[in-house]
């Protein structure tokens, strides 16, 4: 199935955290936290502005990007979870430099 996200709508794939500490302690599910990254798989086209002209995400396919761990609606596609936000609970686009 294939999901096209509407208006300021980005689908985001979490980037799983560290299952082991800088100590190299391994820690349970249970006790990790939710991860608060991950690759923009998907963009809409854009909210609609005051003036009734859409804006241009300031996100792309690609990006990786960091948001609050409970921000979004989590679905499964495919067997693949996913996060549907809206563009304006991303927090910040992560440089890989």
């Amino acid at each position: 199935m294939k999901l096209e996200p509407l208006g300021d709508k980005v689908i985001v794939r979490r980037i799983e955290a560290e299952a082991t500490t800088a100590g190299g302690i391994v820690l349970p599910e249970s006790a990790r936290e939710k991860p608060r990254q991950g690759k923009v798989l998907s963009v809409g086209d854009g909210a609609l502005g005051a003036s009734g002209v859409r804006v241009r995400p300031q996100v792309a396919e690609g990006d990786v990007v960091l948001f609050s761990p409970y921000a979004g609606n989590e679905v499964s596609i495919d067997g693949l979870p996913v996060v549907i936000l809206s563009e304006r609970e991303i927090l910040a686009i992560v440089d890989p430099a």
